[in-house]
């Protein structure tokens, strides 16, 4: 988010300041793009608007492992390894939404360790490929961008419409361009994995320095993945602040030399391989201030299967559903629900659109009713095995069925339908089952209803996920008091670790 706010106010700058048209065109020339859905068969979602037509967006953030160049290589360590240079993985993945009136946004990141169902892909840049399979949601990078795209969609249900890539020396670069971040750590932390090493207190992270704080795992909080999730979101809350502050942006000098890390760091969707669509995009995310800007992290549980990963708990299907019925999270952050929270609670779905199959049948005398309404379900994003048929009989009233523990799963379809809660009838099998009768003789809006999602409670969202918002810039890095290091062979907390290796010297000066 921040990296595009600073390449547009980057390019404003060169343009008025008559640098114009080389820097515009050098600029662009930096970025490069892939197709959004290249290489996989799965798709993507897609946006639902709201009542004055304005659709929201979601990016999913992808930080890369890989050690592709020289510099890469050199900042990530095990240069020439089979397993540094084999492949990619999404040490960061996060999922940026931005409302449809952009008064408000959500960063949700997706740990690492996540176990999930890969999609069928091919990559687009190497000869790499699968028929899909279950296994850690960041190895699907190995395929490409598109299909981490496409197994974060499928996992979430959520819509995701672009995709910002960059790796190690992308982050050395752009912190250095921007003059360093200020990062608070709550106690001396030595992470002798990512090396990061600093005193207790505040510091101005740069260069190598921001790239061991961003990927460091074991100095903070439980010492795995969900703790460095923690951590990112500081930096990226302190960041966003840095590039909204009076000052930030001014010299024309600093603000091209930016732009430049900037696009020379991403790798981006087509639909955002230009300086005038990141402009747009851009703008688009300016108008979100700090405090509507809300970072969390998506609820795990432990994998039955494998005590060293997670596996998405069922909490966070509220948080899913809510990021994709484009609802502010800002105002649950930390809050009590409100009382139509409360009663939102009772009627909400928590189930994401892509994991409903629907049967639609088509109980009126107008052909290709059911086909129509199928149509429509798939391309709002629900389960590609929704089918179409005809009803045994021709019925007057449109009836939506549900099977036992399905009731979620049915809201869901309705709020998208339109479809009043009366319609609704529970069933004794599994299964939903649409029958459109003579009152729904034609569209795919029910006559009289609203097509809109089922609110999902705000409040239920944001519990577990370590919810803060960007404004909250007093907040330090909670260290690990777990022995998540070691130095020599002995196992230590960060904290001890520090100590231990006092000669070492710090990150940051």
């Amino acid at each position: 988010m921040a990296r595009i706010a600073g390449i547009t106010a980057a390019v404003l700058v060169l343009v008025t300041a008559g640098a114009g048209f080389w820097f515009y065109q050098h600029l662009n020339g930096n970025i490069h793009s892939i197709a959004l859905n290249a290489g996989t068969s799965g798709g993507t979602g897609t946006e639902k608007a709201d009542a004055f037509g304005r659709t929201p967006i979601n990016i999913l953030v992808i930080g890369s492992d890989g050690r592709s160049n020289t510099a890469d290589c050199k900042l990530g360590g095990g240069c020439g390894s089979s397993s540094s240079t084999a492949g990619k993985n999404a040490d960061v993945e996060m999922v940026v939404h931005i409302s449809a009136d952009r008064s408000n946004a959500t960063v949700m990141s997706v740990p690492r360790d996540t176990m999930t169902q890969i999609p069928a892909c091919k990559s687009t840049v190497s000869s790499a490929s699968t028929s899909g399979y279950y296994g850690q949601i960041n190895s699907a990078l190995l395929y490409g961008p598109a299909c981490q795209v496409a197994t974060v969609h499928q996992l979430t249900g959520i819509p995701i419409d672009h995709f910002v890539m960059l790796d190690f020396s992308g982050v050395v670069n752009m912190s250095d361009a921007v003059g360093g971040v200020s990062i608070c750590v709550s106690d001396n932390v030595y992470d002798t994995y990512s090396h990061l090493k600093l005193a207790k207190g505040t510091h101005t992270l740069k260069g190598e320095a921001a790239l061991e704080f961003v990927r460091s795992r074991h100095g903070f909080g439980d010492g795995s993945d969900l703790g460095r999730t923690y951590a990112q979101h500081l930096f990226l809350s302190a960041m966003i602040r840095k590039f909204k502050s009076a000052g930030t942006l001014t010299d024309p000098t600093a603000v091209y030399s930016l732009a430049d890390a900037a696009t020379k760091a991403l790798t981006v969707d087509t639909g955002l391989g230009t300086i005038q669509k990141l402009i747009g995009l851009a703008t688009d995310l300016d108008k979100v201030p700090a405090k509507q800007i809300t970072f969390t992290t998506m609820q795990t549980a432990p994998d039955p299967n494998n005590s060293n990963r997670v596996v998405a708990a069922p909490a966070a299907k509220t948080l899913f559903a809510t990021i994709a019925g484009d609802q502010s999270l800002t105002a649950a952050s930390g809050k009590k629900p409100s009382a139509a929270a409360t009663t939102a609670k009772a009627t909400a779905s928590a189930v994401p659109a892509a994991q409903i199959a629907v049967q639609v049948e088509n109980g009126t005398s107008t052909a290709g009713r059911a086909s129509t309404i199928t149509t429509a379900l798939t391309g709002k994003g629900f389960s590609p095995g929704t089918t179409a048929a005809n009803a045994p009989a021709t019925t007057t009233t449109t009836t939506l069925t549900y099977g036992p523990g399905q009731k979620a799963e049915a809201q869901t379809v309705a709020g998208t339908l339109g479809l009043p809660a009366s319609h609704l009838k529970q069933a004794t099998s599994s299964g939903l089952t649409l029958v459109i009768g003579a009152d729904w003789p034609s569209g795919t809006t029910y006559p009289g209803g609203t097509s809109s999602a089922a609110p999902a409670d705000t409040h239920a969202a944001v519990s577990g996920a370590h919810s803060q918002t960007a404004d909250q810039g007093k907040t330090c890095a909670p260290v690990s008091k777990y022995k998540t290091v070691q130095v020599n062979g002995v196992p230590m907390t960060p904290a001890q670790a520090y100590a231990a290796a006092g000669t070492k010297p710090d990150s940051a000066s």
